[in-house]
């Protein structure tokens, strides 16, 4: 399998793919390795994932440089995500103690009652390449704290940067057989749903997600997804800065190259606000950068699949034909690379396909609205269910319209945002189950309840 760096579309790397016999022999491998990780003690393994966080930050430099060159995201924002994924570890580190412990409920001289959290088994990991650090340690990192073995499966578009991590992981002293990296495409994600596995873990798009989840569903095992979304986003009139909010709100939807389950994909904007954001939105995306990835500056590099710059493009023409207005982009650019121009619709309905449809690509469609009544009810207008933001200078405001939103996070004043304090998850299309906080570390469990009579 090559490796094509997306801003080049030069061949970086070759690799060769697992098939079945590989992966059944790598599984076999984690069922006895599972056991003996598991145990050891919570302290040893938090001990040896802090030696992981640690080597994450000295190779820092040369895990975003081949970041870069694999997934075209600017260098930059691959350090950034490296950061983030340090940050979330060390959130489980500081927190995985309490929440892997026993937990006591019951104490009197005649019953004690406790819960334990024991380990699933042996958790598949298929992951993604738009975040691979951040949706990577979301998922890998709980598990080998909570004594699972994994079998991590990167994006065919992400495979260098899952080896690397395989590499770190064991140079930390996670044991060989407690970690292993499944390589491939379409193919090898079939051969690990025709396994049995003790938890299936997936990060990726809805349609991929919904047939996992029915291939996974007879095995009557946990099976986390988190899915797309198509993530609405309301500048209410009362907002005073708008300009500030424009530039914030632009990067919410343009950071990654657009490239993120959580990036705002519809905006809304109050009639009273609306010339003053819209004009102040369109200064701040014209004065981006675009540019070879580890350019200085870059703030919009290659997408990283090649596909995609088809889904824009179709967009683009479906929206301009039913009367929308392109107030900058709209196509390709450049005869090398996956790029595509950062792009503004306006004059928008809920009916085009880039107010509906996933977009993953740095393409927005901003729509006036006379009042907070129709705002909410063009942002409840979708199948999906990740995210939704509200800009407002009045919190009650804020809340009255999120409350009645279908959406696994919030946000008010903020947009595109993570916290490994908070659950991650999704509603309907979105995804089901949840990573980060402590149920994201318990996802990795199975409770025991003990009932001592003395």
């Amino acid at each position: 399998m090559n490796i094509v760096n997306p801003a080049t579309e030069e061949v970086i790397a070759s690799v060769k793919e697992d098939d079945s016999k590989s992966l059944a022999h790598k599984r076999n491998l984690l069922k006895v390795g599972q056991k003996n990780w598991a145990a050891r003690s919570l302290a040893e393994r938090l001990r040896i994932i802090t030696q992981f966080y640690n080597l994450l930050d000295a190779e820092k430099e040369r895990l975003a440089a081949l970041l870069t060159s694999e997934v075209g995201k600017p260098l930059q924002q691959s350090r950034n995500e490296i950061n983030g994924a340090g940050t979330r570890i060390k959130w489980m580190l500081d927190h995985g103690a309490k929440y892997l412990s026993d937990e006591l409920v019951t104490d009197t001289p005649e019953l004690k009652e406790y819960i334990s959290y024991n380990p699933l088994g042996i958790v598949c990991n298929i992951s993604a390449w738009n975040y691979p650090y951040l949706v990577g340690v979301n998922v890998f990192i709980p598990a080998l704290m909570a004594g699972n073995a994994v079998l991590y499966k990167p994006s065919e578009y992400a495979t260098l940067t899952g080896l690397e991590i395989e590499k770190l992981l064991k140079q930390a002293g996670v044991p060989d057989d407690v970690f292993k990296v499944a390589i491939g495409a379409k193919e090898t994600g079939e051969h690990l749903l025709d396994m049995n596995f003790d938890g299936y873990f997936f990060t990726g798009s809805y349609r991929t997600g919904k047939h996992i989840y029915e291939r996974v569903a007879p095995k009557m095992v946990p099976c986390q997804l988190e899915l797309g979304g198509k993530d609405p986003l309301y500048v209410a009139g009362d907002v005073k800065d708008v300009a500030a909010v424009a530039v914030s709100t632009a990067d919410g939807a343009f950071y990654n190259n657009g490239q993120s389950c959580c990036s705002v994909e519809r905006i809304y904007v109050h009639e009273k606000v609306y010339d003053d954001y819209l004009a102040a939105f369109v200064k701040e995306v014209e004065s981006w950068k675009t540019g070879l990835p580890d350019e200085e500056g870059v703030y919009i590099g290659a997408l990283t699949r090649k596909e995609q710059l088809k889904v824009l493009e179709l967009q683009v023409k479906d929206a301009l034909q039913y009367g929308a207005v392109l107030l900058s982009g709209g196509k390709r650019k450049g005869e090398k690379g996956n790029y595509f121009e950062p792009t503004v619709l306006t004059n928008v309905t809920n009916q085009m396909k880039v107010m509906q449809e996933e977009s993953f690509g740095p393409i927005i469609g901003i729509m006036k609205v006379n009042d907070d009544a129709e705002a909410l009810y063009l942002m409840q207008d979708t199948a999906y269910g990740l995210t939704a933001s509200v800009y407002s200078d009045s919190w009650e405001r804020a809340e009255n319209i999120l409350s009645q939103i279908d959406s696994g996070t919030g946000y008010w004043n903020c947009c595109d945002r993570v916290s490994a304090a908070l659950p991650w998850s999704g509603r309907r299309h979105s995804g089901i189950g949840a990573t980060l906080s402590h149920q994201g570390i318990r996802a990795f469990t199975r409770p025991r309840a003990w009932h001592l009579k003395r």
